[in-house]
């Protein structure tokens, strides 16, 4: 494609599949009456080659562009940290992905030889003992998360060995959605050693079926402990064709 990547005026801007274009953040200058002008001209160039949206990256350094993109019809869409990611849409049809609308988190059930289950107890909670686990952080694989979670809950190091169940639950945090994944991860360690004492006020092995008779327990704690015990689950299986893509990835499949 010709025209995937181009110039107009001082932007360096890239053509998406859906013909939207999108503004390289390196391009965007400091100065507000430089990029007013510079983005009058952009809106009448995409007008005319029939461009559906403009995205625009604006770093947190340059905060001051922020009303002029808002007073030419550009909303927010997404932020981080140092940056708000904003968009016009130049045509009333235009779709516009939905912006990131959840946290992700993990929860971890480690049943050893014995028998026993690594339950953690929260200084914030009030409801007792429950399963290790917290959030996947940003780029974080599923299985990368229950290894880290697992052992600055506890200290004992795991090896991942398969998503038992997938909950959502709305409104959770911030007012987003929240996927909480249950996963099943195979001690290599036993010696308990808490590292997130912050958070974490205990941390032990119990009997897993005298756990499951405990009254105070969560149901849906106790049906994810069983289906584990059942070997049910799904596991990472890596595709030939996935393997030379530059992305981190995880595929999960039904255990045969």
């Amino acid at each position: 494609m010709d025209d995937y990547i181009e110039t107009v005026g001082c932007f360096d801007i890239v053509l998406d599949p859906y013909n939207g274009i999108t503004i390289e953040k390196n391009s965007v200058p400091n100065e507000c009456i430089e990029f007013e002008k510079n983005l009058l001209n952009l809106i009448s160039h995409c007008l005319k080659k029939k461009r559906r949206l403009i995205w625009i990256t604006i770093d947190i350094s340059k905060s001051n562009l922020i009303p002029v993109a808002v007073k030419h019809g550009f909303e927010f869409h997404t932020c981080e940290h140092d940056y708000v990611f904003v968009v016009k849409r130049l045509v009333q049809d235009a779709i516009i992905p939905t912006a990131s609308n959840h946290t992700l988190g993990v929860g971890i059930v480690v049943i050893n030889d014995n028998d026993e289950i690594l339950v953690i107890k929260e200084r914030i909670s009030r409801i007792g003992y429950k399963l290790p686990g917290g959030h996947i952080d940003n780029g974080e694989l599923i299985s990368n998360a229950v290894v880290r979670e697992t052992y600055e809950e506890t200290g004992i190091e795991v090896e991942f060995e398969s998503i038992i169940s997938l909950g959502h639950f709305y409104p959770h945090q911030f007012g987003q959605s929240n996927l909480y994944i249950l996963c099943n991860a195979k001690p290599l360690t036993y010696e308990i050693d808490i590292k997130d004492i912050a958070e974490i006020e205990d941390a032990k092995w119990v009997n897993v079926y005298e756990f499951l008779l405990d009254e105070n327990v969560f149901e849906y704690n106790k049906v994810i402990i069983n289906a584990v015990l059942n070997k049910s689950g799904f596991i990472n299986q890596e595709l030939e064709s996935f393997k030379n893509i530059p992305k981190d990835y995880e595929l999960f499949f039904p255990k045969k």
